[in-house]
């Protein structure tokens, strides 16, 4: 394999790692304030949906991106009133948001563009187009680390590099700030941080919320910056599913979150070059193996095989204020 084509898969990797990273990030928000949230695939879906068919019709792909935003924000309160005001079962109120969306999704798309429940493809106006970031060309003769910046690191979306950017912002926010640290107080001992003046039920809406513009992200991602920019019935494909998993896998931290949902997206990215594996192994692997691949990894890394991660103590538990 030689370094261009290696490049070109890594290249892949990244684009493909993004909605995962985000969703991944939007459910460390929750989960870290003790919300338990399994419609990160249904919110990501309605997020696809609406930044597709707004960015169509109004040809604005950041009229999409608002648009997704808005439709997964609207889930996330959904979400938080069953979870939160109403302190209702938080996995069966995520599972009732994919199927709603599953279906709400191809049932408006239909009606809005008569094509079996997809939307139109999204021209270059209604879609993020690919940045070239300053020296890409002149530093491309530059042994090794002109390859590297011309066809890794520059030449993707501004949503690509958003996603990069809220990794460490993430962090920030957890860890370095008075709002971070009382998030995590509040997924792991709600009733000292009621204790200490600070209410528990804004804190975990302000989470939420959070998760819901990242899952908008995420879905505006993959509708309106993918080379096959649109809608199609149920594009997301598992992702918010696969982000659960990187979650666990890298116990609710950003830096791991971002190395866990970087090898989902190698995995998905080796699906589009199967001759890779061949002529590694000499051994011809079937295409649906590949496609496989990232499931299979989210099978074990729920059932524990890479190590024991403990979630955050309060995680799933409605809290009651003691009177």
């Amino acid at each position: 394999m030689d370094l261009l084509t290696l490049l070109q898969v890594l290249d892949s990797s990244v684009r493909m790692a993004t909605p995962i990273l985000l969703a991944c990030l939007a459910g460390l928000f929750s989960e870290r304030a003790g919300i338990f949230d399994i419609g990160l695939e249904g919110k990501m879906l309605v997020a696809a949906f609406l930044a597709a068919a707004m960015a169509s019709v109004t040809g604005s792909a950041w009229i999409g991106l608002l648009a997704g935003i808005g439709a997964s924000l609207t889930l996330a309160i959904v979400h938080g009133l069953a979870s939160i005001t109403f302190r209702g079962n938080q996995l069966i109120s995520g599972v009732a948001i994919n199927f709603f969306a599953a279906g709400i999704t191809v049932v408006i798309a239909q009606s809005w563009f008569g094509q079996g429940g997809r939307t139109p493809q999204l021209g270059d106006g209604a879609r993020f187009q690919s940045i070239t970031l300053p020296f890409a060309e002149s530093l491309s003769g530059v042994p090794l680390l002109g390859p590297i910046y011309k066809e890794l690191i520059s030449g993707h979306s501004i949503l690509v590099y958003m996603a990069m950017l809220i990794v460490p912002l993430t962090w920030w926010g957890l860890y370095r700030t008075r709002f971070g640290l009382r998030l995590r107080a509040v997924g792991e001992n709600p009733a000292a941080v009621d204790t200490a003046g600070i209410s528990v039920v804004r804190l975990r809406y302000s989470a939420v919320l959070i998760c819901g513009v990242l899952c908008g992200i995420a879905g505006a991602q993959l509708a309106t910056a993918e080379p096959a920019a649109g809608f199609i019935k149920d594009m997301t494909a598992g992702r918010g599913y696969i982000a659960l998993a990187a979650l666990i896998f890298a116990k609710w931290r950003p830096w791991y979150a971002l190395m866990a949902c970087l090898l989902f997206g190698f995995l998905q990215a080796l699906e589009l070059r199967p001759d890779l594996i061949t002529n590694v192994i000499g051994i011809k692997v079937q295409g649906q193996l590949l496609s496989a691949l990232p499931y299979i990894m989210t099978v074990f890394i729920l059932a524990g095989f890479v190590g024991k991660a403990i979630p955050p103590r309060a995680g799933g538990e409605p809290y009651v204020k003691e009177r």
